[in-house]
């Protein structure tokens, strides 16, 4: 196998935050705050249904930018859904390739089961990548 090959599990944050749809925005900013992070994984109703995610950018631009009260709307109101889930093994180029396609900077990396193992941003994959390029430093 290629050292320099870098699979998304090596570059992603590897604690999943959760939060359910049902769930105040108000109570998903707390759980960000507490957390340290800018995104939650929205559970599913059931194993058929997909995960959603909910980031501050959603919360600033439905919420915030709309002057709605936090407290009165719920997470399934403005979370992105379904959300692109990674394989873990895919490598980092070709899923740094996928979000610019679609426009992203994140996405939830799953097991074989499809069960969340962790979050990759393209700041994580990039950063990563930029540090080992062929090249760097010429």
């Amino acid at each position: 196998m290629n050292r320099n090959v870098v699979s998304v599990a090596d570059v992603m944050t590897g604690s999943v935050r959760t939060i359910g749809r049902m769930d105040t925005v108000a109570q998903a900013i707390e759980a960000m705050r507490e957390s340290g992070v800018s995104s939650l994984v929205v559970e599913r109703r059931n194993p058929a249904d997909e995960f959603g995610l909910i980031t501050i950018a959603d919360i600033a631009r439905e919420v915030i930018a709309r002057d709605r009260p936090a407290e009165r709307v719920n997470v399934y109101e403005v979370m992105a859904k379904p959300v692109l889930s990674l394989p873990q093994e895919m490598q980092t180029k070709y899923a740094v390739r996928l979000l610019v396609r679609f426009g992203l900077s994140r996405a939830l990396v799953v097991d074989v089961s499809r069960i969340p193992v962790g979050i990759v941003t393209l700041r994580d994959m990039v950063l990563h990548l930029g540090a080992t390029a062929p090249g760097r430093g010429r």
